[in-house]
């Protein structure tokens, strides 16, 4: 499966399932509260709520830890929220098997990616395929268009070269959960990049910028 959708179900398996549970209370602050007169009691399980909810409302904010990713072997740097891991896998594009590696960190909901594709030549035709195959891979997985538009990713040494940026919404896997997809597609020589944020609700603009302004090319 890996193969054919292109490391996104393996983005997309990665988000955490934020299940809500119930708050409960001691029973040593419970027996404390019942020797206080009832206005008291009362004021104090409103405290001990607001507490409580401040505390789960912090456990559930998601930690953006920026730092500076340089990735000598593949030629890129990036920002990422957390510490990355990295993965390889196979993939075949028009029964060529080529090989593709991702880093990815987490933070809160969702999965920041950067997957590097390794072609066979350097020809426009090969990266054509090449672009094609991931954006219809992202959007396959979301049910939706691969709708894309322009835009222009910056080389380290100065300059630009066009890519392609998309931002698909719909649902993912047998569960129909809701994913947002951002991400950005450009070739260069025999690599083909795909930087991905996949997220189970939208992101805060600034986090996507962080993420999009600071991946540049070698």
């Amino acid at each position: 499966m890996f193969q054919t959708v292109v490391c996104v179900v393996y983005l997309l398996a990665r988000i955490p399932s934020r299940l809500s549970s119930g708050l409960r209370f001691s029973g040593h602050f419970a027996s404390d509260a019942a020797s206080r007169p009832p206005r008291a009691a009362s004021a104090a399980r409103v405290a001990a709520c607001a507490l409580a909810l401040g505390a789960a409302l912090s456990a559930c904010s998601p930690t953006f830890n920026w730092r500076t990713i340089m990735n000598n072997d593949n030629g890129y740097t990036v920002d990422l929220p957390a510490k990355p891991g990295n993965d390889q896998r196979a993939v075949q594009i028009d029964g060529t098997p080529m090989q593709m590696a991702m880093q990815t960190a987490e933070a809160g909901d969702a999965v920041f990616a950067v997957g590097t594709l390794m072609l066979p030549d350097d020809s426009e035709a090969t990266q054509s395929k090449a672009i094609d195959f991931l954006r219809t891979g992202l959007a396959r997985n979301v049910g939706v268009a691969p709708d894309a538009h322009a835009v222009q990713i910056p080389l380290a040494a100065g300059g630009k070269v066009p890519g392609l940026e998309m931002k698909l919404s719909g649902q993912a896997g047998s569960d129909h959960e809701t994913r947002t997809v951002y991400a950005r597609l450009v070739a260069r020589g025999r690599h083909v990049y795909q930087a991905a944020i996949i997220a189970s609700k939208p992101l805060p603009q600034e986090q996507v910028d962080q993420f999009f302004s600071s991946f540049q090319l070698y």
